[in-house]
């Protein structure tokens, strides 16, 4: 898949295109939540920026993770995440403005933080210099590849919301075709490694799944934050855009054996998603 019209141009573009759906989602209120209830969107951003990446670097080394597992993983959790984690918290009865809110911060700041967890990632669990690894372009590519086009979906949201509003569904199916494409094409590219590590991968995945959400729930617990806050913590905590990690690691790092975690991760993560709504719906108020 490397070096191709389909990792070079095609799988970045598709990206863009869903990006630009989720764009056209966001309306001038859901901006201005933030201001309305700081403190929820401030212990949403601490658990997705700051603790996620420490679960996840610790899964790496409680499971002794090979190097190339170990930063998949990480580049994982330095990817928060989009549309996926909206319908989630529609269908659990949360508060959907909150993930919403979340979904538009977190995608303006990982502009600047996953590139320098990658980095942290690679330096870490790669004893080998990685030439193909640039911050800079990692950076410009996530602008030009996530944040113009959420962007640019805003403005016309803004000033055409009958198109934005008649188009969400077609960007959603196409996020979810995206995703089963990228997990289907990874492990066949990467069946050899992806059979030999199954196990392994899936308990690591499974776990960090897991804590994400337990953490999230942990922390609307803490802060005391009402039921429908508490539960959107914990799905916007432990569900991460998993195809954007995989187009990170193919078509930036030119190292599909990254992408397996992410793939992995992009199907439990539902799991775990789908046992808190379960939960949520039977959680008292």
């Amino acid at each position: 898949m490397s070096d191709s019209i389909l990792t070079q141009v095609i799988l970045p573009l598709v990206l863009a295109l869903i990006m630009f759906g989720m764009g056209l989602s966001l309306t001038k209120r859901d901006f201005l939540e933030l201001g309305k209830e700081p403190k929820p969107v401030a212990i949403g951003l601490f658990g997705q920026l700051l603790i996620l990446p420490l679960l996840a670097y610790g899964i790496a080394i409680f499971f002794n993770l090979s190097e190339h597992l170990a930063v998949g993983i990480m580049i994982l959790a330095a990817c928060p995440g989009g549309t996926s984690s909206n319908i989630l918290s529609q269908l659990a009865r949360a508060n959907l403005a909150l993930s919403v809110s979340l979904t538009a911060v977190t995608t303006l700041i990982c502009v600047v933080t996953t590139p320098l967890i990658i980095r942290f990632a690679i330096e870490e669990f790669n004893d080998t210099p990685v030439e193909s690894f640039s911050l800079l372009s990692t950076t410009l590519g996530l602008i030009f590849i996530t944040l113009i086009p959420v962007l640019v979906g805003i403005l016309i949201r803004h000033n055409f919301a009958d198109f934005a509003i008649r188009s969400e569904v077609f960007f959603r199916r196409l996020s979810t075709g995206f995703l089963i494409f990228m997990i289907a094409a990874i492990t066949y590219q990467e069946r050899t490694t992806f059979l030999s590590s199954f196990v392994l991968l899936s308990e690591a995945v499974i776990s960090l799944n897991l804590l994400a959400i337990g953490t999230g729930l942990l922390l609307g617990l803490i802060f005391k934050l009402v039921k429908r806050d508490t539960v959107t913590l914990g799905i916007e905590v432990g569900v991460q855009n998993s195809a954007m990690a995989m187009l990170i690691s193919i078509t930036f790092l030119d190292r599909p054996d990254y992408a397996i975690a992410a793939g992995v991760y992009g199907l439990a993560m539902y799991l775990g998603a789908a046992m808190l709504i379960f939960g949520a719906k039977r959680w008292p108020e």
